[in-house]
C-alpha cells in the first residue's frame, strides 16, 4: 500500500468526544465492527483463491449479521491493514484502494442487501440478480476494474413525513447498489478512525438509541441550562458536489476510487422517465448516502463544533448528532447565541441553512424550571430527538431527570399509517391482519418501549383496537353487530400487553463507556 501526507487540513482534531464525555471514556483503536473473520491470504497476497465446493449454491444461506443487527462483511486482511494504517496516521491519505473491491466483498454485499427492496430504474429485483449470481458478480467486478462500470441513474419515489410533506428518495439500481455498499465497506475502514465519538449516525455498531442514551447522559451529568435543537433543511439536497469530493481527498488519493465514488454523485435521477441532472445532494435512501452525510458534515460540523467549544464557550459544551439532526448543550446562555450566529455563518460558507422554524433555542436543563418560575415564564419547553419528546422533570425522589415520550408527530402519523392500510386490508382473513398488527406493534415498541414511556405504549395500542374495530364493522351489515366482548378476544390474542424492553440510558451508556 502506497501513501502519502498532505498538509493537515484546517481545524482537524484526532481526539473523540461522546456527549461531552472527555477522551478517557472511549478506546483508541477499537475496531468499527466486533467479530470480523478475516478472508484467505492469498487476497491480500495478490494470488488466485483456491477453489474450493465452488458448485456449492450460496443463495440458500442465511445471511450473517453483526451483534448490531447490519449485515455482515467478511474482512480481508487488505483491509484490516487500511483499518489499522489509517488509525495510526490521522494525516494518511491512500493512494491504492479500488483492488479492494474483490469478487468475494462483492458478493457479501449483494448477500447484505435487503432483498424486499424496491427495484430501481433497472427494474431488477434481488431475486432476479440471484439467478445467474456467480457470472453476473464475476462480470460486474471485472467491469469495475477495467473502468467500464457505468451508474445508473436513481429512480426517483415519494414517501409522506410525520409533516403531511413528502420526503424524495432515490431508489439505485441493483448493481448500482452492490458496489456503492462494498465502496462504502472499503472506505469505513478509513473514516471511522477519523469520525468524532458524538456522531452516532449510520455507522457500525451504533444506533439511535445509544444517541438518545447519550443525550440523557450529557444533560443529566453536565452542567447543561440550554439547549440548541438544530435542524438542516433539506440536507441531502443541498449537500455540494465539490466541497464533498474535497473533503474525501483528505483521505483518498486513488484517483479511480474517487472516480468511482464521483459517478453516483453525477448519475442523476430518473423521474416519470424523464431523466435530469443533480449538480448538488445525494439521493436520500442510496446506500452510499450516508457515508457521503458523514464525511460531509465531518468536516462542516463535528471537527469545527470540537475546536469551537475549546476556543470560545466560556462553559461546557456537549453534542449528539445523528446525521444531519444534532442537539447542542450548553451552561451559559451567551454561549448558546454565539454559537448559534457563528453555526449559520459556518454552514452557509458550505451551503447548507439551518431551518429557520426547527431550530430553536430553549431554556432546558437542572434548574430551568426554577428560573422560569421565578420568572414567571411557565415550566420549560420540550424538544424532540428521534423520535422522542424530552421533558425536563423530576423523580419521585426529587433529583432532575429527562422523561421520553413518542413524539405527537410520530405517534399521530403513524395511526393514520395504519388506518389507511386497514382500510385496504379490511376483507383480509382475520388472522392474516392480526398477524399483520401484532408485527407492527411489536416492531413500534421494539423501539419506543423506553423507561417513561409506558403510558404512551398503552394509548398507541387502545388507539389500534379502536381504528381495527371501525374497520371490521364496516366489511359487511353483519359487522355492525360486532361487540367489544367478542373484539376484545381478538385483542388478546393479536396484540399484546406492552412492556418496557430497553434499560435507563445512563445504565446502558455506563455499560458501553464504563470509566
Amino acid at each position: 500500500m502506497e501513501a502519502d501526507r498532505p498538509e493537515k487540513a484546517r481545524g482537524h482534531k484526532s481526539d473523540m468526544h461522546v456527549a461531552g464525555e472527555s477522551d478517557s471514556s472511549i478506546v483508541p483503536g477499537k475496531p468499527a465492527n466486533k467479530g470480523g473473520v478475516p478472508l484467505p491470504a492469498e487476497s491480500a497476497e495478490g494470488r488466485e483463491l483456491t477453489k474450493e465446493n465452488t458448485g456449492q449454491s450460496l443463495l440458500d444461506r442465511t445471511q450473517r449479521r453483526n451483534s448490531d443487527g447490519t449485515p455482515f462483511v467478511p474482512r480481508s486482511r487488505g483491509l484490516s491493514g487500511v483499518r489499522e494504517a489509517a488509525r495510526k496516521d490521522k494525516k494518511l491519505r491512500f493512494t491504492s484502494l479500488l483492488h479492494h473491491i474483490t469478487p468475494e466483498l462483492l458478493r457479501a454485499s449483494f448477500f447484505g442487501l435487503k432483498k424486499q427492496a424496491a427495484p430501481g430504474i433497472d427494474g431488477e429485483t434481488w431475486r432476479d440478480y440471484a439467478k445467474d449470481f456467480e457470472r453476473r458478480i464475476d462480470d460486474l467486478d471485472g467491469r469495475i476494474h477495467r473502468g467500464a462500470y457505468r451508474a445508473k441513474p436513481s429512480k426517483r419515489t415519494y414517501i409522506p413525513k410525520a409533516d403531511g410533506k413528502l420526503r424524495p428518495l432515490g431508489v439505485a439500481a441493483l448493481e448500482d447498489k452492490i458496489v456503492q455498499q462494498a465502496a462504502r465497506t472499503v472506505l469505513e475502514c478509513i473514516h471511522e478512525q477519523d469520525f468524532l465519538g458524538f456522531s452516532y449516525g449510520f455507522r457500525p455498531g451504533r444506533s439511535q438509541h445509544r444517541a438518545l442514551d447519550a443525550l440523557f447522559v450529557g444533560i443529566t451529568k453536565r452542567k447543561v441550562n440550554w439547549i440548541l435543537d438544530a435542524d438542516i433543511r433539506g440536507f441531502f439536497d443541498n449537500i455540494s458536489h465539490e466541497w464533498l469530493m474535497k473533503f474525501l481527498e483528505h483521505r483518498i488519493a486513488d484517483r479511480r476510487m474517487l472516480r468511482l465514488l464521483k459517478k453516483w454523485l453525477r448519475a442523476g435521477v430518473s423521474e416519470d422517465g424523464a431523466w435530469s441532472p443533480t449538480k448538488v445532494g445525494t439521493p436520500q435512501g442510496a446506500v452510499i448516502s450516508p457515508l457521503y452525510a458523514n464525511v460531509f458534515l465531518h468536516y462542516v460540523l463535528d471537527l469545527w463544533i470540537d475546536d469551537w467549544r475549546k476556543r470560545h464557550a466560556q462553559g461546557e459544551v456537549s453534542i449528539v448528532r445523528y446525521a444531519d439532526d444534532f442537539v447542542i448543550g450548553f451552561r451559559e446562555e451567551s454561549d448558546a447565541r454565539r454559537c448559534l450566529a457563528d453555526l449559520k455563518e459556518r454552514f452557509t460558507k458550505f451551503g447548507l441553512e439551518l431551518h429557520p422554524e426547527k431550530t430553536r433555542l430553549i431554556e432546558f436543563g437542572r434548574y430551568a424550571e426554577e428560573r422560569r418560575t421565578r420568572r414567571g415564564a411557565g415550566p420549560p419547553e420540550t424538544f424532540d430527538f428521534l423520535g422522542f419528546t424530552h421533558i425536563s422533570g423530576k423523580t419521585r425522589r426529587g433529583d432532575f431527570t429527562i422523561h421520553r415520550k413518542t413524539s405527537r408527530k410520530k405517534f399521530q402519523a403513524k395511526l393514520a399509517d395504519l388506518k389507511e392500510k386497514l382500510s385496504r386490508r379490511r376483507h383480509d382473513d382475520l388472522s392474516m391482519v392480526g398477524a399483520w398488527l401484532q408485527g407492527v406493534f411489536r416492531g413500534w415498541c421494539q423501539y419506543y418501549a423506553v423507561p417513561g414511556n409506558y403510558a404512551r405504549l398503552r394509548q398507541f395500542r387502545d388507539a389500534i383496537q379502536v381504528i381495527w374495530l371501525r374497520s371490521l364493522r364496516q366489511r359487511s351489515q353483519r359487522g355492525r353487530r360486532l361487540t367489544w366482548e367478542k373484539f376484545s378476544k381478538l385483542c388478546q390474542r393479536w396484540l399484546p400487553t406492552p412492556k418496557i424492553l430497553h434499560p435507563y440510558p445512563n445504565v446502558r451508556f455506563a455499560c458501553q463507556y464504563p470509566r
